[in-house]
This record gives C-alpha cells, sequence and structure tokens, in this order.
C-alpha cells in the first residue's frame, strides 16, 4: 500500500508510530512547531509557525491522525472539508474538556468519583459542601502529567485553590477516590468497527509522571472484561477510528473512569515487543482501513519510562529481556526521553533485572518502591 498519512504532532508518539508505518509502505508526514522534533528523522516536518503551513500539511497526506489530544480543533476543522481524520473530531472536542468527557461516561454508565462544575470562588465553595473533602480541583482544559490540578485537603485550602487555578475559569472537582491502584485499557477501532483490545497495563506513577507500567496488570482477570465492556461502549458512541485508552481507578465498588485518551497512550508502550501487534502498528492498520493485528500478549512484560536523564546506553543493552527506545531528546528535568520494555522469562528474572535498572536509572526509588523491590 502507498498511502501517507499526516500526524498532528511530532514528538515520541508520532515517531513510534511512523515506525511502525514503515514496514507497510505507509510515509508520514508531521505538523509540528518545531522541525527538529523527535519525529524529523522519519518523515516531512512541516511547521505549524509557517505561512500557509496548515495548507501545506493538508496537502501532504491522504489521511490523517494525531498524537496529542491538545490538537486545535479550528485546525481540525479546516483539515477535514476536505480530508479525513481518525479518530474523529467528536471524540477530540471531549477529551479536551474534563467535563464533556464526565458527561459522557455518565451517559454511557460508566462510573466516575461524584464531581461539580467550577466556575468562581463560591462554586468552588458549593462543590467542597457537597462532595467533601479531601477533592482533587483541576481545570477543565489542558493540564497533564500532574500539572492543572489541586488536592483540596482543608476548607482553608479553598482561597489558595482557586488562586491558583482559578485563572482558568472553567475548572472540575472530584471528589478522591479510594483506589488500590490505576490501570488502563488500551483498543483499537478499525474502520469496520471491529473492536480489539490489549490487557490491562497496572500503572504507577512518581512526581505525577508515569513511572512504569505492568502487563498484564497482575491479579486482574475480573477486571479485564469489564474494562473492555467500558472502552467498546466508548467506541461505538464514537464511532471511532484508530486507538482509544481508557485510565481507570480500582476501588472496593469496582472500576472507577478517570480520563480518556483519543491516541496511542505511554501505558501502551510495551505493545511494541510485548504483543503480537502493538498499538503503533493497530492505530496506523486502523487509520489507512487495513485488517486489525492480534493484540495478545507475547509473554509478560514491565515497561519503565527514561525521566530527565539518560542512562548509559551499553548499561542497558547488556540486560537481558530488555529493550532499549530512546526518542531523540535532550535532557531535562521531568521530560520523557525514552523507555525501556523489560521481557523476563519469570518473576525472578524480573526482580534481577529491576535491581539492576534501579542502579542505572534517575528515579530509582519509584521503580523499587512500587514494585515491592
Amino acid at each position: 500500500m502507498n498511502k501517507t498519512i499526516g500526524i498532528f504532532g511530532g514528538g515520541q508518539l508520532g515517531r513510534m508510530m511512523a515506525q511502525a508505518a514503515l514496514p507497510l509502505n505507509i510515509q508520514c508526514t508531521f505538523f509540528e512547531a518545531s522541525t527538529d522534533c523527535p519525529s524529523a528523522v522519519l518523515g516531512q516536518v512541516i511547521s505549524s509557525q509557517a505561512e500557509n503551513g496548515l495548507q501545506q500539511f493538508i496537502d501532504s497526506a491522504d489521511v490523517f491522525s494525531l498524537e496529542f489530544e491538545n490538537t486545535p480543533l479550528a485546525d481540525v476543522d479546516v483539515l477535514t472539508q476536505s480530508k479525513q481524520l481518525h479518530p474523529p473530531r467528536q471524540a477530540l472536542a471531549i477529551a479536551q474538556n474534563r467535563l464533556l468527557e464526565k458527561a459522557l461516561f455518565d451517559q454511557l454508565d460508566i462510573p466516575v468519583a461524584p464531581y461539580r462544575a467550577v466556575d468562581s470562588l463560591e462554586t468552588l465553595k458549593q462543590a467542597v459542601a457537597d462532595l467533601g473533602l479531601p477533592i482533587v480541583l483541576k481545570t477543565a482544559t489542558g493540564g497533564y502529567d500532574g500539572k492543572g490540578q489541586f488536592v483540596l485537603r482543608s476548607e482553608d485550602q479553598i482561597d489558595t485553590a482557586w488562586a491558583e487555578l482559578g485563572p482558568a475559569k472553567s475548572l472540575i472537582a472530584e471528589s478522591f477516590v479510594k483506589f488500590s491502584r490505576e490501570v488502563s485499557i488500551i483498543a483499537v477501532r478499525g474502520q469496520n468497527g471491529e473492536v480489539r483490545t490489549w490487557a490491562l497495563a497496572e500503572n504507577h506513577h512518581h512526581n505525577g509522571i508515569l513511572s512504569h507500567s505492568i502487563v498484564p496488570a497482575p491479579n486482574s482477570a475480573d477486571l479485564q472484561p469489564v474494562a473492555q465492556d467500558y472502552i467498546t461502549r466508548l467506541l461505538n458512541h464514537l464511532n471511532y477510528v484508530g486507538v482509544l485508552t481508557l485510565e481507570l481507578f480500582v476501588t472496593e465498588q469496582g472500576l472507577y473512569a478517570n480520563e480518556m485518551a483519543p491516541r496511542v497512550h505511554n501505558s501502551g508502550h510495551w505493545s511494541i515487543e510485548g504483543a503480537v501487534c502493538s498499538q503503533f502498528e493497530n492505530h496506523i492498520r486502523a487509520v489507512a482501513g487495513l485488517p486489525l493485528g492480534s493484540t495478545d500478549v507475547v509473554r509478560p512484560t514491565v515497561m519503565i519510562n527514561i525521566i530527565g536523564q539518560h542512562p548509559k546506553t551499553e548499561d542497558v543493552l547488556v540486560l537481558d529481556g530488555a529493550h532499549l527506545h530512546l526518542y531523540n531528546k535532550t535532557e531535562r528535568q521531568g521530560r520523557k526521553l525514552g523507555h525501556i520494555t523489560l521481557m523476563p522469562v519469570d518473576v525472578a528474572q524480573l526482580t534481577t533485572l529491576c535491581r539492576q535498572l534501579a542502579k542505572i536509572l534517575p528515579e530509582p526509588l519509584a521503580l523499587t518502591q512500587d514494585m515491592n523491590i
């Protein structure tokens, strides 16, 4: 197949989509502010800052997708006058607004924590009265990796929380969910309506950033079909094409939806080696109108993010069962620079590998403590 897919964004997700597209003889172009982005080595980058840049991007490809949910809707509206975008605009618009997202979950009977819309100090005080404390106050739009939110634990923090987030005007207050762990379900829907899902990932965070994911999520046999049902409802309701991610909290009352991401997801990076067909390849297949591939797990896998500082490449590659992915990004505190996939033959080897990695990575305590190693 000779087809070109245009991708809004040129970060590591776009890079990995393009890597998955190449064996299928599919090329990718990218719409990105900086032409020196992680995806630049894999296809043409059209600057979003250039005059007529959007039209150049539209002319560069046959069909389009995206790597981040904050893709401007105005650009999407121009593009979809002449070309197809997968996923659909509706999914993008809902994912950009947490209030719309929660309303969709309610509509589809997908459980969520109690919440209230907040647009003033008075409505924040009312939300505290209605929901009780603690609550998580978030901006309705924007924010990622722990940014744009405030955990409000006592009434004397109300003014501080409003001063910090109030300028955003549109906020959402959510009851603080008592959960034992966070999991995510990733699924893909083809243009013919076929849906395939990967195994649940158990996700661990450090300083608000995903530290590592374990797949299949331990002790999740009863959770998998429930999560699959929830994400399938979303995919079919939205007439979605491509990969969708749903983050969930595991509570004593069952699974509660946190948020969805209309794109390939960090917690699915394990699938490059750990699944028969990765999230990236299946997304490309769906967008291009090709048959979907098997989402079966090859063998249990752990994915670890490289954050802020690069380890020595040779220190990682010397470990049996370790696969290194670097994103061609410069070091910066809190920045995702790459990931490592571990594919141990058994739990004993996993323990050994994680202890060895803990000596190499800049955030070893997050890795060893969360995995009880």
